[in-house]
């Protein structure tokens, strides 16, 4: 179990409220309607499509978090990745400050921002930027995998050691600077993020692995894994966060959500055509191979090989698909298993139609609330 803050800084603010005997607060109330059971998420990686431009996935992305807003979804997060023809996103700040504009009510967020390649400060004031522009609808989600390769790590940031003691002196700072702590004697102390606002940015830390979740548990973050990276140890890692988290100012109680490949299509026919072109592409690029997604037609041409077909196994892990009837069951069991109110759905495909309305009939099978039905009532409450 991790238990400790190793190696801080003389710069550095230790948090006031790691004490090893700090008491656990009761579980807060669900806030969620009877109805939906479950909340849906979006986790967007801007994937270029056969034939499409990068420009084309950006606006794809903004449709997107468009239609996402009016069906109900509950956030839509965008991720973080560099030197890829085939994934458009690379500075998830400036695509957010975009979505906030074009979006109304929904949550919004780095699904995420790669830590280890910025100044802690940057990304406090990117994010309280964002939060000034879209109160109380900002989320930082921040990991530590390079979201690239190494040597595009090491030109983002040549001072990158992808050291775990690193990673955590920039989260502590990082807490300082959006807290607007002056803790006396340290950078703190003459050294303030800016703009300063009365709200801050929800923090998340992103893990396939569990060991970010240590982290969290520590700092008082929220937590999220990506079964879609590793479908292996997302419960336990799920449950070792929560047995270990210790309350922030920010979040007094634990609070995760599982990220995975979702593929919901009308027929079961059309679910199994659009998985079966996810494996293909999570196949290649194991394989090393980097290139469009396949095409409807390459997909149903496309044999998978004896080594292949004994990889899928693992693969079927990071990837449900199905009719709406199907994976609504087989979702919540997920969902329970993790002991989670939150799925954040990733779902790629060759056609954006098909991608639309996966995430249209996945909104019909949990009956979000659209967005309008969300704004009366509020206006009722107000």
């Amino acid at each position: 179990m991790f238990s400790a803050l190793p190696g801080l800084r003389a710069g550095m603010v230790r948090p006031r409220h790691l004490p090893s005997d700090a008491p656990k607060p009761e579980p807060r109330p669900c806030l969620m309607p009877p109805t939906p059971s479950l909340r849906l998420s979006v986790l967007d990686q801007s994937p270029v499509r056969p034939g499409a431009t990068a420009r084309q996935a950006l606006l794809e992305t903004t449709q997107l978090a468009q239609l996402a807003d009016r069906l109900g979804y509950h956030r839509y997060w965008v991720s973080e990745h560099h030197n890829t023809a085939t994934l458009a996103g690379p500075a998830p700040e400036v695509l957010l400050a975009h979505l906030g504009a074009h979006t109304q009510r929904i949550r919004l967020g780095s699904g995420g921002v790669m830590l280890p390649h910025y100044s802690a400060l940057k990304v406090a004031e990117n994010f309280k930027l964002l939060e000034a522009l879209h109160p109380g609808r900002i989320d930082l989600g921040m990991g530590r995998a390079p979201g690239a390769d190494r040597l595009t790590a090491y030109a983002l940031n040549p001072s990158n050691k992808f050291a775990e003691e690193a990673f955590l002196e920039q989260l502590v700072d990082l807490q300082a600077y959006l807290r607007g702590e002056r803790t006396p004697e340290t950078i703190h102390e003459r050294v303030q993020a800016i703009p300063v606002i009365d709200t801050q940015p929800a923090l998340w830390l992103l893990s396939s692995s569990g060991q970010s979740g240590h982290f969290a548990a520590q700092l008082g973050m929220a937590f999220s894994f990506a079964q879609f990276i590793n479908p292996s140890g997302g419960p336990a890692a799920v449950r070792a966060y929560r047995q270990q988290f210790r309350p922030s100012p920010e979040l007094l109680a634990p609070q995760a959500n599982v990220a995975l490949f979702v593929l919901c299509a009308d027929t079961e026919e059309k679910a199994s055509a659009l998985a079966k072109a996810t494996f293909i592409q999570l196949l290649r690029f194991e394989q090393g191979v980097r290139g469009p997604y396949p095409s409807a037609a390459e997909t149903a041409a496309y044999v998978f090989s004896p080594e292949e077909q004994a990889r899928l196994a693992y693969h079927k892990g990071r990837v449900v698909s199905g009719t709406p009837a199907q994976l609504r069951p087989h979702l919540l069991r997920i969902a329970a298993a993790y002991e989670v109110d939150e799925l954040a759905i990733v779902t790629i495909t060759a056609d954006l139609a098909d991608r639309l309305r996966s995430y249209e009939l996945l909104a019909e099978a949990f009956e979000l609330a659209p967005a309008g039905a969300v704004m009366a009532a509020e206006a009722l409450l107000a």
